[in-house]
């Protein structure tokens, strides 16, 4: 009877531990630097996701809206370790490889550049430890054949077909068809994978481009450049920047009267930064997204996220941070699923990973992973500032206004 006692005793420690061991995840963004608010967001979302699965609070109608740790594993907690890239590939790998090595984590996340995510991407691979690119929108990154990357959220490819899409409607509706764009472009990965597919889209779609303006990221001055995408006189000007240069931009057409229908692939011009830096200049611009902070009615779980996420940042979700919460679950979900905390387990449970649209905040179908590690069921929207805040225009059977569309008039 005793033996009997000790064993009960030994099995019922043995669950206290497993409900009191952190399952690590190492995050790695720029916390430093120029792009460091992106990385403090970053934090932000995160631990916004991180205390929806954690901790005991009213059920939030999401997948682990619940709370109270991961159900399959003893009411587990998950603990995300932060590492800082400051925007360089290089450091993004180290930091990679030190997370696994040294702090254990049993998978990564990150990292807002795509040039970051290539490199955090091999050591992922090379470690056999699963990477969920969050807010990374090359498409090359998962054309490599990798194994253990996947992403939540559409890449260019997807994006920039969905603004196509929207060309096409929105020209049969008004009777003002794009007919001419200019692209302007940031010299890294993700500004020539969002150029080159925007070319080919483009001819597609038999729409001309008239000027294809590479330029250097950070440029002090970008004036140069404005008088080129000016001279071209596009129906449609279609940057990919991030946040200082998409300011720079607007404030370099501005002086030099140039205000043109702006379609942006989100990045700088997602951010809160950008919005008060430009004030009533980024009025009308339009930008594709992952995420539709008005669509409430097909996803009742975005208030009370944003309210938590308001709480930690003082500003609401944008394209980045929402992804970012997303891309958690998600990871979260398959260690859930899994029921363990080894690379391997997680990595096929991520292959199986089969989510309604509805139970995450994001306007997807769902999330679910071919083989590349792409989420097959991402769908974006197109949105429009007015009044220093986004409004969904695009599918119009889910806008919450229409669109301001001076194309052709």
């Amino acid at each position: 009877m005793k033996r009997l006692w000790v064993a009960m005793a030994v099995f019922a420690a043995g669950l206290s531990t497993a409900h009191a061991e952190d399952i690590l995840i190492g995050a790695i963004y720029p916390l430093s630097g120029n792009a460091s608010q992106i990385g403090v967001d970053a934090q932000a979302a995160v631990g916004v996701m991180s205390d929806i699965i954690n901790t005991d609070h009213a059920a939030i109608p999401m997948l682990l809206g619940k709370g109270g740790g991961l159900p399959h594993m003893h009411g587990a907690h998950i603990k995300v370790i932060f590492a800082d890239h400051q925007n360089d590939p290089q450091k993004a790998r180290a930091e990679a490889e030190r997370l696994i090595t040294q702090e254990h984590v049993v998978a990564l996340i990150g990292s807002y550049t795509s040039a970051t995510a290539a490199t955090i991407s091999q050591v992922a691979e090379r470690y056999e430890v699963p990477y969920m690119a969050m807010d990374n929108s090359s498409p090359s990154l998962s054309q490599r054949g990798l194994k253990w990357f996947f992403r939540t959220s559409p890449h260019d490819e997807m994006f920039t077909q969905g603004m196509f899409d929207f060309y096409k409607a929105i020209g049969e509706k008004t009777g003002h068809p794009v007919k001419t764009v200019s692209l302007f472009y940031e010299d890294s990965i993700f500004g020539s994978d969002s150029s080159n597919v925007q070319k080919k889209l483009a001819a597609a779609a038999g729409i001309k481009v008239v000027a294809d303006i590479k330029y250097r990221a950070n440029s002090p001055s970008l004036s140069a450049e404005a008088q080129r995408l000016k001279s071209a006189d596009a129906d449609v000007v279609m940057p990919s920047s991030y946040t200082s240069d998409a300011i720079l931009l607007m404030r370099s057409d501005n002086e030099i009267g140039y205000h043109p229908t702006i379609m942006a692939q989100s990045a700088g011009f997602a951010e809160n930064s950008f919005l008060t830096s430009v004030g009533t200049l980024a009025d009308g611009v339009m930008s594709r997204s992952s995420f539709a902070l008005d669509a409430v009615k097909s996803r009742p779980a975005i208030p009370a996220v944003n309210a938590m996420f308001r709480a930690r940042a003082n500003k609401d979700l944008n394209d980045n941070t929402s992804r970012q919460i997303v891309a958690v679950q998600t990871l979260a979900d398959a260690i859930d699923r899994a029921g363990s905390s080894k690379p391997e387990d997680i990595r096929a449970a991520l292959t199986k990973t089969d989510i309604p649209g509805d139970q995450t905040i994001m306007p997807l179908k769902g999330v679910k992973f071919d083989s590349t590690g792409q989420n097959t069921e991402a769908t974006p929207v197109i949105q429009q500032i007015s009044g220093g805040a986004y409004h969904t225009i695009y599918p119009f059977d889910i806008a919450v206004q229409a669109p301001v569309w001076n194309v052709g008039k």
